[in-house]
């Protein structure tokens, strides 16, 4: 009789298996761990202890950087450089001249706003103007009685230090080139005033050193500033718009023989309705200036406005903003010098009236307010009206529609420092500054930031 045989494993069968698979574990432990330390010493021998450790270490997530802060939170002035300190000469280098950016051909808006130089931190304020206001132009005033104190011998301290700096930043430059050294002045006008040569080939003379000194770093020179004013044109023959034009004329045909890619800006005039001897309308001397051949020898016609306490929208025949407390010029004494819009035009059209195709060049413009400070520049009653928001809405107001306008190619705002760079509220040129005494931008400052640029 046969027996039948199970498939139920028995219970010896199953202890066997059970040792097997602990020892065939222990095994592949041993072997795995072996591995291990064979790759490890491989990788240390092949990239080297410190290496690894970084690698082993780094974080595979890229931190999200802190916000920066808000310029109109904090003083625009640096802290790296203490104020009085001078940098050695080494500190940055001159680049090497470059072609004229921007040729007379080339009509796009240019944005621009003087800037006071300083001797320590003029790297700062070039920074400032290209990179925080997003600006693309600077002015420049040319002292020549200081940089030409004798004939031939030079001072170029302050264009060595702004030109460079203003290439450095990618920023064009307009240089108004003006004062006459004692030694160039007429016989018997007095010493301490202000005016042109006897001999105008010695202001030619002066911008030929200039951009045989500095190729490529000039983009535009006004001749001269405000020439309708006895005070920046005293001669014993008076205010002459004639006599003006022999400077431009001569000016225009050196400049242009040395760079031709230079624009040329005839004087801004200074708007008045005050006659000789203290000064001449503008109106009439700028038509003078144009029966004198003025559109011969200007790319652009160079134009001042600093608007009193009315906005850059008002004409001066039809203000309509409410009477102020502290100065009523514009409402008792109606005349068109009060008014930025209806000088500005008026420029224009007389330009366009005498068959020229010139633009203009406003070198200088702006409002002055003093609510920020203890005291204001005498003959500023104006300014006490103006508040810091106005200042604000009027500069970009006036950017816009000059930016807009066929009539405007290049527009410097009247001005970034001298606020901190004088430290004083008396002082006249304070009061327009987008910076205040201590260095805190006012809201101007960011609006002008915040202003489209196209």
């Amino acid at each position: 009789m046969s027996t039948a045989v199970s498939n139920m494993p028995s219970a010896a069968d199953g202890d066997r298996a059970r040792k097997q698979l602990r020892g065939f574990a222990i095994i592949w432990l041993g072997v795995t761990l072996l591995t291990g330390a064979c790759v490890f010493t491989a990788l240390y021998w092949a990239i080297g202890q410190t290496d690894l450790e970084a690698l082993m270490l780094a974080p595979t997530d890229t931190p999200t950087p802190s916000p920066s802060p808000t310029v109109a939170a904090q003083s625009v002035l640096p802290t790296a450089t203490p104020i009085g300190i001078e940098p050695t000469p080494g500190d940055t280098p001159t680049p090497a001249p470059t072609p004229t950016l921007l040729p007379r051909e080339d009509r796009s808006f240019g944005y621009g706003i003087q800037v006071q130089e300083s001797y320590d931190i003029q790297d700062h304020w070039m920074m400032v103007v290209a990179e925080q206001l997003g600006l693309n132009w600077i002015k420049q005033q040319v002292r020549w009685e200081l940089m030409e104190p004798e004939p031939g011998q030079y001072d170029w301290t302050v264009l060595d230090i702004v030109l460079p700096r203003a290439q450095e930043y990618g920023l064009k430059v307009l240089l108004s080139i003006v004062t006459a050294p004692e030694w160039a002045r007429p016989a018997g006008v007095d010493p301490n005033s202000v005016g042109p040569p006897e001999d105008y080939n010695d202001y030619v003379n002066f911008v030929r050193a200039i951009l045989e000194r500095y190729p490529g770093q000039v983009h535009a020179i006004e001749v001269w500033n405000e020439q309708n004013l006895q005070r920046e044109w005293n001669t014993p023959e008076g205010l002459s718009a004639a006599r003006y034009v022999e400077l431009l004329a001569m000016t225009e045909e050196a400049v242009h023989s040395i760079d031709p890619g230079i624009i040329v800006v005839s004087g801004a005039l200074s708007p008045t309705g005050v006659g000789p001897p203290i000064a001449l309308d503008d109106f009439v001397y700028f038509d003078q200036m144009i029966a004198a051949g003025l559109l011969n020898y200007a790319d652009c016609v160079g134009a001042h406005h600093n608007g009193y306490n009315i906005g850059p929208s008002e004409r001066w025949d039809n203000v309509t903003s409410p009477r102020p407390e502290h100065f009523t010029g514009p409402w008792d004494n109606p005349h068109h010098s009060w008014s930025f819009r209806s000088t500005l035009e008026t420029y224009y059209d007389k330009i366009v009236s005498a068959g020229g195709d010139q633009p203009l060049c406003v070198t200088e413009f702006g409002w002055a307010t003093v609510e920020d400070m203890d005291g204001y520049p005498p003959g500023f009653e104006f300014a006490l009206d103006n508040t810091l928001e106005e200042q604000a809405e009027w500069i970009v107001e006036a950017f816009q529609w000059l930016s807009e306008w066929e009539g405007c190619w290049l527009a410097f705002l009247w001005n970034l420092n001298y606020g901190p760079q004088s430290g004083d509220p008396t002082n006249d040129n304070a009061a327009y500054s987008i910076i205040d005494l201590n260095g805190i931008p006012r809201p101007a400052f960011g609006a002008i930031a915040a202003m489209p640029k196209d």
